[in-house]
This record gives C-alpha cells, sequence and structure tokens, in this order.
C-alpha cells in the first residue's frame, strides 16, 4: 500500500480531493469529487475485485497460505490502481463510458479503493462461495439500479463500448 501511495504521488496524482475536502462517502458520480473521496459508488465493485481475487486464488493456488494470496491480489488491485490513472485509461474512460469528466482518482481514493478489495477478500474466505456470489450480484444490480454502472458494465465499455449503452447510462 505505501509503494501504490508512492506512485501514484510520483505520477502526479492528487493526495486528496482537489477540493480540498475528505469526506467517507460521495454519492454524485458527475461531478469533480467522484473518485476523489474515501468511498463512491465504485467501491462496491472493488469490493467485488476482492471476491473474484479470493476466488481465483483458492482456484489457481488452493495450497498456498491465505496471505500469500492476499499479497498477490494486493499487488494486482494496486498495479490496476495506477494502469487506472495513467493517461491512456483516463482517456479510455472519457470517450467511452459514462465518466465524461474523469481525470483519475485521487491517492485517497485509489488507496481506499485497494482497501475495499482488501475487505472483499477477506470477506469471501469468510463466506461460502453461493454467498459471495448472491452478494456481487445484490452489488451489480444495486448499483445499476442507482448510477446505471456497475462492475460489468464498466469492463464492457473499456473492453468493446456498446453505443446504446452509453447513451442509456447518460441518461
Amino acid at each position: 500500500m505505501l509503494l501504490l501511495t508512492a506512485i501514484l504521488l510520483a505520477m502526479g496524482r492528487p493526495a486528496i480531493c482537489p477540493c480540498g475536502t475528505i469526506s467517507l462517502w460521495h454519492g454524485t458520480v458527475q461531478s469533480n469529487q467522484n473518485s476523489q473521496q474515501i468511498s463512491d459508488w465504485y467501491s462496491f465493485s472493488h469490493i467485488i475485485h476482492g471476491f473474484i481475487f479470493y476466488g481465483l486464488s483458492r482456484w489457481l493456488m488452493p495450497k498456498r497460505a491465505l496471505w500469500v494470496a492476499l499479497a498477490i491480489a494486493i499487488g494486482i488491485e494496486g498495479a490496476w490502481e495506477i494502469l487506472e490513472n495513467s493517461p491512456v485509461i483516463i482517456d479510455r474512460y472519457r470517450e467511452m463510458t459514462m465518466a465524461y469528466g474523469y481525470s483519475g482518482d485521487s491517492v485517497l481514493n485509489s488507496v481506499s479503493d485497494a482497501t475495499f478489495m482488501i475487505l472483499g477478500f477477506l470477506a469471501a474466505s469468510r463466506m461460502r462461495w453461493w454467498q459471495t456470489v448472491g452478494i456481487a450480484l445484490a452489488f451489480e444490480l444495486f448499483t445499476l439500479w442507482a448510477i446505471r454502472d456497475n462492475l460489468t458494465l464498466n469492463v464492457l465499455m473499456l473492453v468493446a463500448p456498446v453505443e446504446a449503452v452509453k447513451d442509456w447510462q447518460g441518461g
């Protein structure tokens, strides 16, 4: 987490929201504080990342200690946070998703996103697989209903954008 923080700061990412405030929750997607605060609608997606990483680790490395799998998951999530805040991905979000004015995450938000992934990973380690899947589906449906976006649509719109989805999301 310290390495992630150092890399993001070296990339020129703001430590906190440029607005100068720190909030536990920011719920307005189309605003200058989205992806700048401790948590937002996309925190649900990062919990699901943790569910996915836990499931993959138990499938691909069933005999590895949980802390080893978690360390690998943190490395992957950290790499995603760095990539997500690179100009190529920021521009892709602006062009292809509902994040029209997206300028990247604050370091606070990126570290919080990684923390939400850790929480998801650890929660999945304590639940049965079907409970984890049920909660992930509930999160996906809830955020779809609340903000017309979720992890599934986010991946779709980054990888293979659908104009009709973009129009619907813009709403």
